[in-house]
């Protein structure tokens, strides 16, 4: 049997007026100001919302999840853009983040890594620790661009 391991993220979110706030933790180094996003009443525009880190924290851990795999199996890459869109809908007649699409651009530059490269991104998406832990349907529509040496 394993071991059962645990790991705690500690974070703080301070009200600070109307429907703002400034999340930190006390083992990072940068807050983050959070407020109810434009679309509903009393939202702020330019603001982080609890949506946008909640496609965030997906498609972070998205990229943490392939760079570990990555290097464990020798995928040498260029570039890594993981554009992320969440679909928030009524559907139920409540509102919750129904959808969340990966569009992770990848560019190397050997074309015989290719096959693998899309398997990575594709293995990477299942080994996601976020996306195992959430019940929103996460899309991946991966994109391996080969490119020549500068």
């Amino acid at each position: 049997m394993a071991e059962l391991i645990k790991h705690t993220y500690d974070v703080e979110l301070n009200w600070d007026e109307g429907r703002q706030g400034t999340l930190q933790s006390y083992k990072l180094n940068d807050s983050i100001e959070v407020a109810t996003p434009p679309e509903f009443p009393g939202g702020v525009d330019g603001i982080w919302s609890p949506e946008h880190l909640f496609v965030a924290s997906v498609s972070s851990c998205f990229m943490t999840t392939f760079t570990a795999i990555a290097e464990y199996s020798k995928l040498d890459f260029e570039e890594l853009t993981v554009p992320a869109t969440g679909l928030m809908s009524n559907e139920s007649g409540k509102f919750a983040m129904t959808e969340i699409v990966l569009q992770p651009k990848l560019i190397i530059t050997d074309e015989d890594q290719k096959e693998k490269a899309l398997r990575i991104l594709q293995k990477a998406e299942q080994a996601c620790l976020i996306t195992r832990s959430i019940k929103t349907d996460v899309k991946l529509e991966p994109e391996v661009v080969v490119t020549a040496l500068t």
